[in-house]
């Protein structure tokens, strides 16, 4: 069974918030070997909210939503740990950050910069390439959105 929560940053716990970012360090820094600075002063501010998915006391999925005034609400460090993989628990994180979305910004437009080899999995989700594909820290990306 999976416990799904939907937190602003200021009310995790620091386990919760150590458990994001080894998650976030073992997957997008050392099995995808790409040496970026992860912890990039974004989770901490604003309206931001953070996804956790957890079972069995093991952080197994997580996304970072950031809203800024103003601004559409960014969908990033969509993750799901190694252990858990093969589950389909990417369309379950992906339809639960865009419930949190609705929730609370309902009027905002979303944005996510995917990796580009992951487009037709955002797709399903109604997200539309917005931009040519980039190198964001050596890997390629696409700006992609929702209305």
């Amino acid at each position: 069974m999976i416990q799904w929560q939907d937190l602003h940053h200021s009310q995790l716990s620091v386990p919760q918030l150590y458990a994001l970012l080894r998650l976030r360090c073992a997957v997008f820094v050392v099995e995808q070997n790409c040496a970026y600075q992860d912890i990039d002063g974004d989770d901490m501010v604003g309206e931001n909210r953070h996804l956790l998915a957890w079972r069995d006391n093991a952080l197994i999925a997580y996304a970072r939503l950031l809203k800024q005034p103003g601004e559409p609400v960014v969908i990033g460090r969509v993750i799901v740990a190694p252990q858990a993989r093969g589950e389909k628990l990417g369309n379950r994180l992906m339809k639960e950050a865009l419930n949190v979305c609705a929730n609370h910004w309902p009027d905002s437009s979303i944005y996510l910069g995917a990796q580009a080899h992951l487009q037709r999995f955002y797709r399903q989700f109604g997200f539309i390439p917005v931009t040519d594909v980039y190198d964001e820290d050596g890997i390629a990306h696409i700006g992609m959105a929702r209305g």
